[in-house]
């Protein structure tokens, strides 16, 4: 059987995050000058031993299980034989026949359906091939072989995927499920994940798949759905002006938002696997399996329950806190430091790291590990909006000043400053004047709402809240507010 006969739909290659590589003691350090990790062994010298990395394999039991899928007692690597300028070999260690992982799923979540279920193939444990660089030279091409020899799984899935969208969601599981195991940074710009997307079209109603073609090394997700959009088109342009799909391997370019042929798939290649005669087979007891089963972690649905029923947030909050695991890790770090441990305290939290934190990472264009304001100081905020010494929007405020903190205790001294010169105003005769001014300052909304148009105000709630410079008390303005305009 060749790789190219399997059903299949998406090919996702995932570098784990051993500080190894798969078969020698080499660093795989993702920063380091050029050939600088290689050795003997990874460069496929003559008379050179391969040693398998344990943690490979760990960790793709890893993924096998929190996938649903079985794990093979006894698998072997094969030799996948094909000629490239990266590949110094000549070949590539990999599984073949006997994938150590197989015949699971994972279920991804549709806007307004159920869950689906999407069948995983398999998985397997491989190496990578070096890097060709074209961007120096139009006429050269260098070759980086630090990536020789890192460690990576494939994962296969089942064609069960009928749009881009699907296609998304599932590579967005995917890429969530490596990293809550820790075994994937999730960083595609390093190469950490690639896709192969392997699409077809048939007319609807029709149970037969339609000729497929494949578009190789999809680096993003943006990739995967605009190369599937448009070879989807190019598909269906052929079929309905009378030629057809050829089975071929494509790749799309970014900038044209278009796929190509690059090469016939029945003239490829026919990779001669055999069996790896320096590597001995892997066999998987049942203890093993069962110690990797009781280290793996909270997944985000299960924390998504979780967080709702121990915080008492929403469900919504708790969707987007548990997308990432460091982030929902961070959540519960400031929850630990509240003083008061209150479902209003919780909320105030979520809403901190979903609008303030999420906004100040954007706009510095940092990762959360970069973020250098500490649970305890959003603990101290959270824990002053939610006693409603300040408000949410003052909140905001001193996120800005809190950033120009080098240390922790910096930090203290800015935030107590700023709850002092910004603290909530709850005086109802002092709002009340806020309120009444911004009324006179516009009769025309005013008579608009007492018409009917209720939703103004919130425009004026927008009004008071600026001119109080964010320190108005909310919910006495809302009182206050509907008081005198129905009055």
């Amino acid at each position: 059987m060749r790789r190219e006969d399997w059903d299949k739909w998406l090919e996702v290659h995932a570098q784990m995050k051993t500080k190894t590589k798969a078969f020698c003691k080499c660093s795989t350090q993702f920063h380091s000058s050029p050939n600088s990790n290689v050795c003997p062994v990874c460069l496929g010298y003559p008379g050179t031993l391969p040693v398998l990395n344990e943690e490979l394999v760990n960790f793709s039991i890893r993924m096998g299980l929190a996938t649903n899928c079985k794990i093979r007692e006894l698998s072997i690597f094969a030799r996948k034989n094909y000629f490239y300028p990266d590949l110094t070999k000549g070949y590539q260690i990999t599984q073949f026949e006997t994938p150590i992982c197989f015949d699971g799923f994972i279920n991804i979540n549709l806007k307004d359906k159920e869950d689906k279920r999407i069948g995983i193939t398999r998985i397997h444990m491989e190496e990578d091939a070096g890097k060709s660089i074209h961007d120096f030279h139009d006429d050269e091409t260098l070759i980086d072989f630090n990536r020789c020899g890192v460690p990576l799984i494939e994962i296969v899935s089942e064609p069960d995927m009928n749009s881009s969208e699907e296609a998304y969601q599932y590579l967005s599981k995917i890429k969530q499920t490596l990293v809550y195991l820790e075994i994937n940074d999730g960083n595609l710009e390093e190469g950490s994940m690639r896709c192969d997307a392997n699409v077809s079209v048939r007319l609807k109603g029709d149970k037969n798949f339609g000729t497929r073609t494949e578009i190789k090394n999809l680096n993003s997700f943006k990739n995967v759905v605009d190369a599937i959009e448009s070879e989807k088109k190019r598909q269906i342009d052929l079929i309905e002006s009378g030629d057809k799909v050829y089975y071929q391997t494509m790749t799309y370019n970014a900038k044209e938002r278009k796929t190509t042929a690059i090469r016939s798939k029945e003239e490829a290649h026919d990779y001669r696997y055999f069996p790896e005669p320096d590597l001995v087979k892997v066999r998987v007891g049942h203890e093993w399996i069962s110690k990797i089963e009781k280290e793996l972690p909270e997944f985000p649905e299960a924390k998504k329950i979780r967080f709702v029923k121990d915080y008492l947030i929403s469900e919504t909050d708790a969707d987007e806190l548990t997308q990432d695991k460091v982030f929902a890790d961070f959540f519960e770090s400031i929850a630990r430091q509240l003083i008061n441990k209150s479902g209003k305290s919780f909320r105030a939290v979520a809403n901190i790291l979903r609008v303030d934190v999420k906004r100040i990472l954007n706009e510095k264009k940092i990762s959360l590990e970069e973020f250098h304001v500490s649970n305890l100081i959003i603990a101290m905020i959270a824990d002053s909006v939610s006693a409603g010494n300040i408000s949410a929007t003052a909140s905001k405020e001193i996120f800005n000043l809190l950033l120009e903190g080098k240390t922790e205790e910096d930090q203290k001294n800015i935030f107590k400053k700023a709850e002092e010169s910004l603290s909530q105003v709850s005086d109802n005769s002092e709002i009340e004047l806020i309120v009444k001014k911004i009324l006179d300052e516009n009769p025309k909304e005013v008579e608009r709402y007492k018409i009917g148009e209720k939703k103004l105000a919130g425009f004026f709630v927008g009004k008071i809240m600026q001119e109080s410079k964010g320190r108005a008390n909310p919910k006495i303005v809302n009182e206050l507010l509907i008081k005198n305009l129905e009055a």
